[in-house]
Parts: structure tokens; C-alpha cells; sequence
């Protein structure tokens, strides 16, 4: 992918920029000793991750209630959904980012793309309220001219419509701007936008190999997107 076709990127957060499955863990699990559910290991989150809180907490409480032979009916899964999210949330918003690092490359990879001259906006499916602060806790929000979380905008990724609005934010066309991700999400989003799309190869792809997402290029780190020659 060449940078200098761009006028901007659009970076997401989790698994892209930051590792957050130690705090996915971490307050899943304190949610569900709240609700005197079993606990559910980190390598089962891993595939729930990049949906959105709503689907991942849907997914958790499916996963252990099933595991422990107790798949509920709707409405219980409804009135049991009903009294996580604000457990979750609580606990979320205490430990974020304390669980979480940076992947390596990731600050010098968006130096990199700010010194070509590239706007950025941070777009995830995390709601705001939990992405602006994990940003700022590792260093990283100064870089970017907006962040969008997954109730900024109507619909979440894979739906394209968070792209288009964060293209119109950035003032940018989206044939020029390069969605940078770790997932299938990022890149059906990207698809439909019209938008060129990048992904990392690290992070998280709901379990599934990320080459075989129909992408633009892969990078092993953030640092790759931009040549040390440009």
C-alpha cells in the first residue's frame, strides 16, 4: 500500500494499537463473579472481541452459561444481559488500560504516518467512553485529530457507515484514506466504504487466519506502513 496515495488513515484501537485482552479478562471476569457465574479464560474472549461490549458480553455470559450446561431461553439471557452491563461497565472503567500495552511498532508507526502528512482518526467498536481514556492512558491520543467509538455513529464495523462519517470528520475522500486493522470487521467496513484497508497481523480476527481477510496488505507492525526511506 502506498502512504502517498493518502490524505488520511483511519486506525483501529483494539488489537490494532493496543493489546486489551488482559482488560477484557479482567473486568469480564469481575463481572462475572458478580453475577455468581463461572469465570471464562482469556484465549475464549480472544474470539469474542471486536463486535462491540454489547456482542461481547452476549457472547461471554452464552459461552459460560453453556459451558455449565445452563444455555438460558431469550428473556433470561435478556434480564441476565440486563444486570452485566452496568457491572461490566463499572469494572471496565476501573481498570482500564491497567491490564493493556502497546504493540510494539504502534507510536512509531503513527509518527511515521503524522510526519507524511496524514491526518488520523482512531475508530473502534468500543464505546467511546472506554477508548478515549485507554488512549490517553498510553500516550497515544495526541495523535489523532478525532477518535469515534462504536456508539458514535448509528451502526458499528462491519457496516461501512462509521467510515464514511469518520471520512466526512476528516475531511478526506475515502478512496484516499487507509483503514488500518486487525479484522475481518475492519475490512468488510472498509470494502464497502471504498476505503483502501491494511492489517496488522497480530491482533484480533475472531480466531480466523487474517491473510485469508481479502485486504490490501498486511504488516507484522504499524511501523511497516511506512517505509524508512519515505
Amino acid at each position: 500500500m502506498n502512504i502517498a496515495l493518502c490524505d488520511a488513515a483511519i486506525i483501529d484501537l483494539d488489537g490494532t494499537m493496543v493489546d486489551t485482552l488482559g482488560d477484557f479478562a479482567e473486568a469480564l471476569n469481575r463481572m462475572l463473579r458478580d453475577l455468581e457465574l463461572p469465570p471464562i479464560a482469556a484465549q475464549h474472549i480472544e474470539r469474542m472481541v471486536g463486535k462491540g461490549s454489547e456482542h461481547l458480553l452476549r457472547s461471554v455470559l452464552n459461552h459460560v452459561l453453556t459451558q455449565a450446561g445452563k444455555a438460558p431461553e431469550a428473556m433470561e439471557m435478556e434480564a441476565l444481559y440486563v444486570r452485566a452491563w452496568p457491572s461490566y461497565q463499572r469494572h471496565y472503567l476501573a481498570i482500564n488500560g491497567q491490564f493493556a500495552s502497546v504493540y510494539p511498532g504502534v507510536v512509531e508507526g503513527l509518527q511515521a504516518l503524522r510526519a507524511s502528512g496524514l491526518r488520523l482518526a482512531c475508530l473502534t467498536n468500543k464505546p467511546t467512553a472506554f477508548a478515549v481514556p485507554l488512549l490517553r492512558s498510553k500516550g497515544l491520543d495526541s495523535f489523532f485529530d478525532c477518535v469515534f467509538g462504536g456508539d458514535a455513529f448509528e451502526r458499528k464495523k462491519p457496516d461501512p457507515l462509521p467510515l464514511r462519517k469518520t471520512c466526512e470528520a476528516l475531511g478526506t475522500e475515502p478512496a484516499r484514506t487507509l483503514m488500518v486493522g486487525d479484522s475481518s470487521n475492519d475490512a468488510q467496513a472498509a470494502r464497502a466504504a471504498g476505503c483502501p484497508v491494511v492489517l496488522v497481523t497480530y491482533g484480533y480476527n475472531h480466531g480466523q487466519p487474517v491473510r485469508d481477510v481479502d485486504a490490501d496488505g498486511w504488516v507484522e507492525a504499524l511501523h511497516e506502513l511506512v517505509p524508512a526511506t519515505a
